[in-house]
C-alpha cells in the first residue's frame, strides 16, 4: 500500500490552470481528477470538508476575500478535516497513480492550509498577463477593467506574501508555459522528483484572442513588472519562483528550465 502525494494546482480563473493541469497530468504517475460532475472537474466542489459554494469561488472576488485565505491555525486546520477531504476525494482519483493532482482556482489562497493539512503536498500555481486575465474574465464579472486589474495585482501580493510559509512552490507564468511546454512542464516534473516525460510542443497562446483595446496605468504597470508584465500585454523573462526542501530537486528544475527558451 502506497500513501499517495498530492499536487495543488490553483490561480486566479483563466489563468492556465486547466491547461497545466492537463499537461502535467499527462504522466503516468499523476492521477487526476476526471469526468466529475463539477465545473473544470474541480476537487473544491468535491469534497464537504471545507464550505465552498458559488460564492466561495466567485472570479475576481475570492482572492482577496479575507475569509477565504486559509492558512495555518484555521479552525480547519485539524486532522478532521484532512480525512474528510481524502474520503471525498479518493473515489475520484486513480489509487495506482502515486500522485494526486487536485485543481481549483481557489487554491491559490489555501496553500498554507493544505500545507499543514498533507504536510508531503506540493504547490503548483500558475500566474497570466494582468490585461488578459482581466479581459477574459470581463464576460463574467460586472467591474471596470481597471478595478479587475486591481483585483490581480492584489491578489498576488498575497501570494508572494504565502510564498515564505511554503516549503514546495512553483509559480508558472502562462506565457512560458504556450511559449516552451517542454521545458517550463519538464521542470514541473523535475519538481515532482518525477521522470520526464513528453508534452504536446505545439500550445496555441490564447492571449492572442484579446484585443490590446485596454491597457495598465503606468501605476498598475509598475506593481506587474516584478512578473515580467508590461501594458500592452508585453511580457519580458522573469526567473520562476520556486521552493523545494532538497538541493538536487532545485538543481533539476533549474537545469530543465534553462534546458529551453523560459530563461
Amino acid at each position: 500500500m502506497h500513501f499517495p502525494r498530492y499536487l495543488f494546482v490553483g490561480g486566479l480563473h483563466r489563468s492556465g490552470t486547466s491547461l497545466s493541469t492537463r499537461l502535467i497530468a499527462s504522466h503516468g504517475s499523476v492521477a487526476s481528477i476526471q469526468n466529475a460532475p463539477v465545473p473544470e472537474n474541480e476537487g473544491c466542489y468535491l469534497q464537504g470538508a471545507i464550505p465552498h459554494t458559488a460564492q466561495h469561488g466567485r472570479p475576481m472576488h475570492f482572492a482577496t476575500d479575507p475569509e477565504h485565505h486559509l492558512i495555518e491555525g484555521h479552525r480547519l486546520d485539524r486532522l478532521e478535516t484532512r480525512l474528510r477531504l481524502e474520503h471525498d476525494w479518493d473515489r475520484w482519483f486513480d489509487p495506482d497513480r502515486p500522485w494526486r493532482l487536485e485543481k481549483s482556482p481557489v487554491n491559490l489562497t489555501r496553500t498554507r492550509l493544505y500545507q499543514q493539512l498533507f504536510p508531503l503536498s506540493q504547490f503548483v500555481l500558475i500566474v497570466r498577463h494582468p490585461e488578459a486575465v482581466a479581459a477574459a474574465v470581463a464576460k463574467w464579472v460586472d467591474r471596470p477593467f481597471h478595478d479587475l486589474v486591481d483585483h490581480w495585482l492584489d491578489a498576488h501580493a498575497q501570494l508572494e506574501r504565502d510564498l515564505p510559509y511554503l516549503h514546495a512552490v512553483m509559480t508558472i507564468r502562462y506565457e512560458d508555459l504556450v511559449a516552451a511546454p517542454a521545458s517550463v512542464v519538464g521542470g514541473v516534473f523535475a519538481f515532482m522528483s518525477l521522470p520526464q516525460h513528453q508534452v504536446a510542443d505545439d500550445l496555441r497562446d490564447g492571449n492572442r484572442d484579446y484585443p490590446i483595446s485596454n491597457r495598465m496605468t503606468s501605476v498598475q504597470a509598475d506593481r506587474a513588472e516584478r512578473w515580467g508584465y508590461l501594458p500592452g500585454m508585453k511580457v519580458t523573462a522573469v526567473a520562476p519562483r520556486f521552493a523545494h526542501p532538497l538541493r538536487s530537486v532545485r538543481d533539476s528544475v533549474e537545469a530543465a528550465w534553462h534546458d529551453g527558451s523560459c530563461k
